[in-house]
This record gives C-alpha cells, sequence and structure tokens, in this order.
C-alpha cells in the first residue's frame, strides 16, 4: 500500500510577478511625489482677495503670483503675445431660483516680448508700459485696487451677495494657428493657468 502524499506547505514570499508589481506601484508613487510639486508651482496663486466700498461704490482689489508653464513662457520669448484676464461676476442670493447676476466686470493685460529692445509690454486699456524683465511685466499684470464692480445703491442691504472671480489666461486671444495647435506646443494642460474663487460680500 502506498503512503499518502506528503503536503508542502509553502513558506516562500510573493512570486516574482507579485513582486514586480510591488515594485512599479513603489516606482509610479515616488514619481507621483516628485511630480506633484512642480504642478503645483505652475499656474496662478491667489494671494489677496477683497472687496472694499467708498465713494458709493463697491470694488475690489485682488492678488496673484504668476509661475508660468515652460510652453507658455517659450511662447511668449518667441514673439507670441499672452493675455490674462480677471473677471468679476457680482451675484444676489436666491432662495426659490438661482442667484441673480446683478453686475459681471472684466479687464485683459497683453504682455508680449520686444525683441529690438529686449523688453516686456504690458498693456491695459489703452495703457501701455515696458518693462526690462518678464517678471516685472508679470507683476505689473497681476493685481488691481478700486477696481469698481457696482454702485452701492444696487444693493439691498439686507440681501446676501457675492462675488465670482476667476483670473486666467485666455486662450481664446491666441494667434489662430496656436489655438488649433495647443497639442503641439506642450498640451492643452500647460495652457490652463488660472484660478476662481468666490468671496462673500459684507455690507453692513
Amino acid at each position: 500500500m502506498l503512503p499518502p502524499p506528503v503536503r508542502h506547505h509553502c513558506t516562500q514570499g510573493p512570486g516574482p510577478v507579485r513582486r514586480g508589481w510591488v515594485r512599479a506601484l513603489l516606482v509610479l508613487g515616488l514619481a507621483w511625489a516628485l511630480l506633484v510639486p512642480t504642478a503645483r508651482a505652475q499656474g496662478v496663486e491667489l494671494s489677496m482677495l477683497r472687496t472694499t466700498r467708498s465713494d458709493g461704490e463697491l470694488a475690489l482689489e485682488f492678488a496673484v503670483r504668476i509661475n508660468l508653464p515652460r510652453a507658455v513662457d517659450d511662447a511668449l520669448r518667441r514673439g507670441v503675445p499672452i493675455y490674462f484676464v480677471a473677471e468679476a461676476t457680482l451675484l444676489r442670493h436666491r432662495w426659490y431660483w438661482r442667484d441673480e447676476r446683478v453686475a459681471r466686470v472684466a479687464r485683459s493685460w497683453r504682455i508680449a516680448y520686444q525683441p529690438l529692445t529686449n523688453s516686456w509690454r504690458v498693456g491695459l486699456g489703452g495703457l501701455n508700459q515696458t518693462f526690462a524683465t518678464l517678471a516685472e511685466s508679470l507683476n505689473a499684470a497681476s493685481s488691481s485696487s478700486g477696481w469698481k464692480v457696482a454702485e452701492l445703491s444696487q444693493l439691498d442691504p439686507d440681501k446676501n451677495y457675492s462675488i465670482e472671480f476667476s483670473y486666467r489666461l485666455d486662450t481664446s486671444q491666441l494667434p489662430g494657428p496656436m489655438q488649433f495647435g495647443l497639442t503641439g506646443l506642450g498640451g492643452q494642460s500647460d495652457w490652463a493657468v488660472g484660478v476662481s474663487r468666490t468671496l462673500p460680500v459684507e455690507l453692513k
């Protein structure tokens, strides 16, 4: 009579395939940890946003810090102008329906490199200023104070209001061929530079 089969208990660790997956996940996790700080550093950071009331007006003040992605920086230095747009929408809250838009304002800055003079020009409305460096030109286009949003007489102090604010790189004002070829210029995500915030309005 044959002896019963001997049962062996596996005491080895995970097989090579499983160990390979574990190593791959660790590598991906490390790569993600290294990439996240860079991604956060590219774009717009809102450092100040507030409302003021004076001379019968509700005004807005803001300041941002801009860190251009490489694709946008390269395009600028090749002579392609870029535009930053700030928008503020004043809303009155309504419990029975969507909020009512009371006012909406916007302003746009144009930044362009001047290769003949190795300088940078910033345009806001009909005003143009020249700067020696890109950092100075970005700083000039990154803040505003006393920006009128609405007349205080338009507002009911017994109602609740808020401002939807946004500041972004406006790709719709790029030259036509570039709008269709953003993928070839580093990817659409590289040009999605902006920030938005909702700000309650205090009237009392």
